[in-house]
């Protein structure tokens, strides 16, 4: 019998996904809905709201301790607010404080969905055993997290590592977060499929012009499609080279629907990082795909509900082996507004 479980809340700019998760990080339920981004703040906020009541609605929900949301960011943990640039409704809205009236006052902690993957795979994933280490998460948008020194660094506000708005590109396109030349803007799955529909590149009959599509399109040979991944893989090289050179990190994870793409991205991703990381102390930076899956983000925001002390005894260890592993998931409360 479950006696100890967390909701988990995966926000980004294409999914909403949500699950029950126990004290090994087991997804029991699962539960979803589209994310509505281009409409407005409510609007979206109601797609949240029928995942978790989706969620209450199973007979797992009295089990239910405590409510974990790793969401496409910029974030305020401290304020429990977010402004995901790819969700142009959410701007410093209250996402903490409506989810826990939507969960019946269950208490919240709040990371960025770049953070939830890094404590996923730092936990159980490709980043495990490694005291430095940076985690991507290359989907809708680019996210990121960071370990050092064997702990979980999410910043003062939740927001370290967010290597999508480092500028690569000095003259590049504008990004929606107000500067040029952004990771994101190159790198996501959107601009991977538009850089190629530029470029001439068209979806087959099936009419699909996602990066999924453009991706099997390169694997195909087409040279536009293949082209895209490459400047899509030398900006994420240039963004992984500098947070290397600056905090000295051993291993790059790279999770989200466009490190499906497979060889397509990581063999000119690591071509790239080769011009890139040359300095002799990250010339020996690995790089490789997150093992954790689509599930990371989930995963990763239910350990940052586990609170610290108190908890049941089934938890104790996932917690117990998060706080050796990461520095301590509990320890998120502590600016992830847990309980506040």
């Amino acid at each position: 019998m479950q006696t100890h479980l967390v909701a988990a809340l995966d926000i980004g700019g294409t999914k909403i996904a949500g699950a029950l998760v126990d004290g090994t990080g087991r997804i029991l339920v699962r539960a979803g809905r589209p994310t509505p981004a281009r409409e407005d703040g409510e609007t979206v906020m109601r797609a949240v709201e029928e995942v978790v009541a989706e969620l209450a609605g199973s007979p797992l929900w009295a089990s239910v301790s405590a409510v974990g949301i790793g969401s496409a960011g910029p974030v305020d943990a401290s304020a429990g607010t977010v402004s995901p640039v790819n969700v142009p409704g959410w701007r410093d809205f209250p996402l903490v404080e409506r989810v826990r009236k939507a969960a019946g006052g269950l208490p919240v902690a709040l990371v960025g969905d770049g953070v939830a993957m890094t404590a996923a795979e730092h936990w159980q994933g490709a980043a495990r055993g490694y005291d430095n280490a940076l985690c991507l998460v290359v989907s809708t948008g680019v996210g990121g997290g960071l370990v050092l020194g064997g702990r979980l660094h999410p910043g003062p506000t939740g927001n370290a590592g967010h290597i999508g708005h480092i500028s690569v590109d000095l003259d590049g396109d504008p990004c929606p977060c107000g500067s040029r030349g952004c990771v994101e803007r190159i790198a996501s799955g959107p601009n991977i499929a538009r850089r190629a529909l530029e470029g001439g590149w068209r979806p087959g009959p099936d009419g699909d012009a996602s990066a999924g599509a453009v991706a099997a399109a390169a694997r195909a040979g087409d040279p536009v499609a293949l082209a895209s991944f490459e400047r899509a893989a030398q900006a994420l090289a240039a963004g992984i080279a500098a947070t290397a050179t600056l905090v000295e990190i051993d291993i790059a994870v790279i999770g989200g629907g466009v490190s499906k793409a497979g060889e397509v991205l990581f063999a000119p991703l690591r071509e790239a990082l080769g011009r890139y990381a040359t300095l002799s102390f990250v010339a020996g930076l690995t790089v490789v795909p997150a093992l954790t899956g689509t599930d990371a983000g989930l995963v990763g925001a239910a350990a940052a509900a586990v609170p610290p002390g108190g908890v049941p005894e089934e938890a104790a260890g996932a917690v117990v082996t998060g706080r050796a592993r990461v520095g301590g998931f509990g320890e998120l409360g502590g600016f992830g507004g847990f309980g506040g």
